[in-house]
Parts: C-alpha cells; structure tokens; sequence
C-alpha cells in the first residue's frame, strides 16, 4: 500500500543545506498498522509530510498503491491525497464555527465526491468513536479528547484506504490518548484502514503491528509491535 525506495529530503537556506531525512526505505501492507517513532528532530514529521505527498523529496520515491508520487503534477497530487489519504493531526484544526457534525460533513464537501454523504456510514465511525451524542455540539463545547475524535471521524469520512497521523495524542492526557489510539486501532481493525502513526511515545506506538525506530534523519530498526496500549490488547 504505501513503499518508499531511498527516500531523502534537503531543506535549504541560502548556502546552507539541512539534510531531515537519509535514505529511507521500507513498505507498509495493506491493511497494517505501523507506528513510526522518534524524537523531536528525527525525521519522522518529514517522513510524514512525503508519504501524504504534501511536500516533494529531494531524493528517492515513494508509491502510493503502486502509483508514484514523483510522477504527479500538483493537482494530481492533490487528487491522489483526497481519494485515497485521510489526514489526523496533533492539532485538532476544526473550524469552531461549525458543529461536530459539520467539520466532519465539510472533509467530505471538500474531497469533492459526487455521490451523497452515506449518513448510515457516519453514524457507524461517529458510534465507533464514541461521539453519535455531540454531534450539535461545537468545538468549544467539547473535550480534546472528543475533538480528537471529531478530528478522527473527519479523516475517515471519505473511506480513505490510509490514514496518517501525526502526533494524534500529543495534546491529550493520558485517558484520553488511551482512548484516542484504541479508536485508531479499532478503525483500523473494523474499516480495514492502513494504518500509519507518527509518534514520539514508545508506548504508543506499542499499538502498531510494527514499529519504525528513526534518529538523525534514519530508520535505525524495525521491530514488530505488542498491539497493546493501556489495558487493551488487540
């Protein structure tokens, strides 16, 4: 589902040149779940921005079902990104004039699907991830913990066949991460979603069928997960 072949990324500033990520290589199956974990400065959020084609690398490939992106222009990519990727990010980014329910009708609108929001199939993730109640409710008048899984709902609206997301727990306590990652892993089970996270927590990223170890730009080990976190085994 996901392959990336010598993937390297430069950022420069006038002469200077900062090299974020090193040759990566690795693939993702089909319906797995992989964490990719490290700390602040190792690559990983770079890593993240090429899979999800928001940024172009500097060198090497990365497929998205068989399709490279390299080989896009930027509407394709755009295209390829709202019909196959749905985005989960640290930062909740719901439009606090909308409702639950709109922020999350809205991703739909704007992947531009010309047949009708499927309602039985919102009121099946919104269920999954425990929010059918606050739907009228706005930002404000919900935890970050249910505006996370607003966030949630609004990526996997539009049937992505993968999900990334990016530091999806750093602005949550602990029950609420708990929570959090054990809706991305039921999503994962129960929609057959792929599945990749970015995080600094080891213990999150326990969660996945694999973890990615990176530091300094590099992929230093792949180690297969416990598919536990908090109390949960899946």
């Amino acid at each position: 589902m996901i392959r990336a072949e010598h993937l390297g990324k430069v950022y420069r500033s006038g002469r200077l040149e900062v090299p974020a990520l090193r040759d990566a290589t690795f693939s993702v199956e089909a319906g797995e779940f992989v964490s990719i974990v490290g700390p602040s400065g190792s690559g990983k959020s770079t890593l993240f921005y090429l899979l999800g084609g928001l940024t172009r690398a500097t060198s090497g490939k990365v497929f998205i079902g068989g399709v490279d992106f390299s080989m896009l222009d930027d509407t394709e990519r755009t295209r390829m990104r709202r019909a196959r990727i749905g985005f989960i990010f640290q930062k909740f980014n719901l439009l606090p004039t909308l409702s639950a329910r709109g922020n999350i009708e809205i991703a739909y609108e704007i992947a531009g699907r010309a047949d009708p929001l499927d309602q039985k199939y919102l009121e099946h993730i919104t269920g999954l991830l425990n929010i059918g109640g606050r739907l009228q409710h706005r930002p404000s008048e919900l935890s970050g913990g249910e505006q996370q899984r607003v966030a949630i709902a609004r990526a996997l609206i539009t049937r992505p066949s993968i999900v990334l997301a990016d530091e999806p727990t750093g602005n949550l306590d602990t029950e609420n991460s708990d929570a959090v990652l054990e809706m991305l892993r039921r999503s994962n089970k129960e929609l057959k979603q792929t599945v990749l996270m970015i995080t600094h927590n080891p213990e999150a990223a326990a969660i996945g069928d694999r973890i990615i170890h990176m530091r300094d730009g590099k992929i230093r080990g792949i180690e297969t997960g416990s598919g536990t976190v908090g109390r949960h085994e899946w």
